[in-house]
């Protein structure tokens, strides 16, 4: 009887986290969208204002920046501006600006998604995936 040898198989490798940027002033909802998406297996880096934001974002290249608008130094419209041109990050605007205007003028400065605080976590999570 003749064996047919199977080619060792190996396991596909497993893929890199995906690396979020968060830039958030309010420590508490920093800290909360920070373990969130850790525990959801992202690889998160926090800062809390906009200068602050362009040079991390350069220096580890996030695939997601989660940004508020209302930061102290820059605000986040500026630097949704700075990180569209200096990158192809995918940028959420998590901000507490409600209105239509709002939304138009971030998603008009470069966003690629609005969420109105307060927000629901399940949601934040999946528009990020």
């Amino acid at each position: 009887m003749q064996q047919h040898h199977q080619p060792d198989q190996q396991a596909a490798p497993p893929s890199d986290p995906i690396r979020a940027l968060v830039v958030e002033d309010d420590p508490g909802t920093a800290e909360f969208v920070r373990v969130g998406l850790a525990y959801e297996g992202f690889d998160v880096a926090v800062c809390a204002d906009g200068a602050a934001a362009v040079r991390m974002a350069d220096r580890i290249r996030p695939d997601v920046v989660i940004l508020d608008w209302m930061l102290p130094g820059m605000d986040g419209l500026e630097v949704c501006r700075r990180l569209r041109a200096q990158g192809d990050a995918a940028i959420l605007m998590l901000t507490a600006r409600d209105g239509l205007a709002d939304r138009v003028l971030g998603l008009e400065n470069g966003a690629d998604d609005y969420l109105v605080k307060p927000f629901h976590y399940e949601e934040l999570v999946a528009r990020n995936r």
